[in-house]
């Protein structure tokens, strides 16, 4: 199955929108109608707050991809200024998806 890669960007001086949001943003991405293979939020250089989020996803397209990550709850709140959803493949490391 594809993999994609979600990476988006908080707006400057969201924190408090990304904290008032974040419940919702958890349930949602738990109840995701496909595989979530890596999750994370983006973290400052001082790795102190959440600047944006990331994530690596096993979907039938790019389409389907980009309908489910409009209804991020994020996404709904306006917390992001910047969304990037690509076709990914894995390579290397200790996190490969099952064949």
């Amino acid at each position: 199955m594809p993999m994609f890669l979600i990476n988006a960007r908080d707006k400057d001086g969201a924190t408090s929108l990304r904290q008032d949001t974040r419940a919702a943003h958890l349930e949602w991405a738990k109840a995701a109608p496909l595989s979530l293979l890596v999750v994370g939020p983006i973290l400052s250089d001082d790795e102190k707050d959440m600047i944006g989020s990331t994530f690596i996803v096993e979907a039938d397209s790019l389409d389907a991809v980009q309908a489910w990550q409009k209804t991020d709850p994020y996404v709904l709140a306006g917390l992001f200024k910047s969304v990037e959803i690509v076709p990914f493949r894995w390579l290397l490391g200790d996190v490969k998806p099952p064949a």
